[in-house]
């Protein structure tokens, strides 16, 4: 019974962490907690009281591989690197003190990634001599667009502005990332001269289990809690909620974002990763922005495997997710280590 109410409080502490103190939501987590006798975990063999309200900010990733180095330049965007150069960042420019002479991957995280899993991806760029920035999203961001994830869209598309080079530039997103993107889209509308340039320099896109706004109230209880259902059903009934309720605030940020997405501002070839089972990043709304790209004169790959959970492709196909990579970036010119490419083959 004590572990069962200790789970109750840390789940419920973890939602009030992303909307704020919302009655309607207290009320349905203590309804739905009372009538689950199977919320109770131990966490070998200790009673957690605190889940850590930190899990729900952008991870700090510690303990890498021996040749990478990662700074945290903002709270939503770290840097990795094979070369262990000291950056600061102007927090209002976003512009490094120190020209980075290297090919760069804008890497856009799915929600809550653990830092080994974000790794695994750096690692094969980092492989091929590109240095990475990771962009995190939070919950609570997500759901606030105005103040929080249309800053950083702004932060992101600024940094790419500031501190261009003559090197290539890669736009790797997952999840969550297709409605990110489309809010550095609209940010590029409101001034194309300053910042279609910057559209224009991206050699090359991949959009790995892209979620649009019909599927948002799908992957974010997942993600959030993706091994409790009871409070994923709770979550997904306030988002719906909240996206009626807030439609001003939130809803129609949403709707924009879709909008550009489907008519992306960037025209760099597109490759596409995600699987028939995954029913956030679903094949139907994938197939839509495709089709649409296609139409616009974007050279663009389909990958879709029958079976693999969201953002977790490369985990199930290994293989053939490296060989799709590998095939679209060496078009381009984008692998300076094939060998190291082949032996992941």
């Amino acid at each position: 019974m004590l572990d069962n109410i200790y789970k109750i409080w840390n789940d419920f502490l973890l939602l009030f962490e992303i909307f704020g103190n919302k009655m309607s939501v207290m009320k349905n987590v203590v309804s739905l907690a009372a009538k689950s006798g199977k919320l109770g975990t131990r966490n070998n063999g200790k009673f957690g009281l605190f889940r850590p309200l930190l899990s729900c900010a952008p991870v700090a990733m510690v303990g890498l591989d021996r040749g990478a180095h990662t700074q945290d330049l903002t709270k939503t965007m770290q840097y990795i690197s094979n070369e262990k150069v000291k950056l600061k960042i102007d927090p209002n420019t976003m512009k490094l003190d120190k020209r980075v002479d290297k090919p760069l991957v804008v890497m856009i995280n799915w929600l809550l990634a653990r830092q080994k899993h974000v790794m695994k991806y750096a690692t094969l760029y980092l492989e091929q001599g590109f240095d990475v920035l990771s962009v995190s999203c939070t919950p609570w961001q997500l759901m606030w667009p105005q103040k929080g994830s249309q800053l950083i869209a702004g932060d992101m598309l600024k940094f790419m502005h500031v501190n261009e080079n003559d090197q290539p530039l890669v736009v790797h997103g997952f999840s969550v990332a297709g409605y990110m993107w489309g809010e550095v889209c609209v940010q590029v509308m409101k001034n194309p001269e300053l910042y279609q340039p910057v559209m224009d320099r991206v050699v090359a896109q991949v959009w790995d289990s892209a979620a649009d706004i019909s599927e948002l109230s799908i992957g974010v209880p997942a993600a959030v809690f993706p091994k409790n259902q009871i409070m994923q059903k709770t979550l997904r009934a306030y988002m719906e909620y909240h996206m009626k309720t807030f439609y001003d605030a939130a809803t129609v940020h949403y709707i924009r974002s879709s909008q550009l997405f489907h008519t992306n501002l960037c025209h760099a070839p597109a490759l596409f990763l995600l699987s028939r089972s995954d029913p956030v990043g679903a094949e139907k709304s994938n197939r839509s922005v495709y089709d649409s790209w296609v139409q616009m004169g974007i050279k663009c790959t389909w990958k879709c495997w029958d079976k693999s959970p969201h953002v977790q492709h490369y985990t199930h196909h290994a293989k053939d997710y490296v060989a799709a990579l590998y095939e679209h970036f060496n078009a381009y010119g984008l692998v300076s280590q094939p060998e190291k490419m082949r032996m992941r083959l």
